[in-house]
């Protein structure tokens, strides 16, 4: 039976040269839980316009439940401004739109009373209304599992949404890049990667700290265990938009399903690998290619770690 999956935050388009892109970390994650089978709902919010109107038909088209997608009849849908600078991109997510406006419904509230999942991010919470409805419903449904990726974006975070978001994750999940910045605003310095999350364990109390290290794996973290390292695939890497929110699906899928910590962390790094050998965010990664993906495919490992591998 499928598992019910809340994800909360920004659908937006991706403004490239060559056309828009749909994107946003919640929904490539709801996305990629719906093409597993599960029932991923994304809560978000959309302008009453084209791009609110083309996104809409374009998740249901991917299986996207988006009932709980509100429509803001004064604010415009989320975008992401791309521009070329030395032939280099440059990326400015543009504020007051309307996914900063999600708002507590009695519908979204139902949801995540009934969901098994809840995910969630640091974006969405950069303006005071979305921030207030997510931290409002982890607070209310402490019983339903909750999954942090935290994703940071250039001025899109504080100090307090990432130390709040910490403390209503039982799951939290950053990548290598991120624990400097993050180590750094929860502890004044910054630490290794398995130091950084034994400490989040220690202050902050999360079931698991899980630290994705690109095509090297990830090194996953408990209060009552070893770590677990589980090392990655390597591919010919085409685009690598969408492959952490593959992790994240893969993992949760294989997760909730009862398995175990080092098998719901290799189904994503698997996933994520197969993702990030395909062009664009929302391309299609058919269940035969996810089955037969790992048995012969050469694994990358990462020195650091390997004394806690599989």
């Amino acid at each position: 039976m499928p598992h019910k999956i809340l994800s909360f935050g920004e659908i937006l388009w991706d403004l490239l040269p060559d056309g828009p892109v749909l994107g946003g970390a919640p929904f490539n994650l709801a996305y990629r839980l719906a093409e597993l089978g599960e029932h991923a709902l994304i809560a978000s919010r959309v302008g009453d316009d084209d791009l609110g109107s083309s996104a809409l038909i374009a998740a249901q088209k991917l299986g996207v439940d988006t009932s709980l997608v509100q429509s803001d009849p004064d604010r415009p849908t989320g975008t992401v401004e791309v521009k070329l600078s030395g032939g280099e991109p440059e990326f400015r997510i543009v504020s007051g739109v309307a996914f900063d406006w999600i708002e507590l419904t009695a519908g979204l509230d139902d949801a995540a009373a009934g969901a098994d999942c809840i995910c969630f991010g640091s974006l969405s919470q950069r303006a005071e209304i979305s921030r207030k409805t997510i931290q409002t419903l982890l607070y209310c449904h402490l019983k339903v599992l909750t999954f942090c990726d935290i994703n940071l974006r250039r001025d899109c975070y504080s100090a307090d949404t990432v130390e709040d978001s910490l403390l209503r994750a039982d799951i939290f999940k950053l990548n290598e890049t991120e624990v400097p910045e993050v180590s750094a605003i929860l502890f004044d310095e910054q630490l290794s990667p398995q130091t950084f999350a034994r400490q989040v364990l220690e202050q902050f109390n999360p079931r698991t700290v899980l630290v994705t290290l690109g095509e090297r794996g990830v090194l996953a973290v408990t209060g009552n265990t070893d770590p677990v390292y589980v090392p990655g695939y390597r591919v010919q890497v085409v685009d690598t938009v969408g492959s952490g929110d593959a992790f994240s699906a893969g993992f949760l899928h294989r997760f909730l399903a009862g398995d175990t910590l080092a098998g719901s962390c290799d189904f994503g790094c698997r996933l994520g690998a197969l993702v990030s050998a395909r062009k664009g965010g929302t391309a299609a990664v058919e269940q035969q290619a996810l089955e037969s993906f790992g048995k012969e495919e050469e694994k990358i490992a990462d020195p650091r770690f390997r004394e806690y591998g599989v």
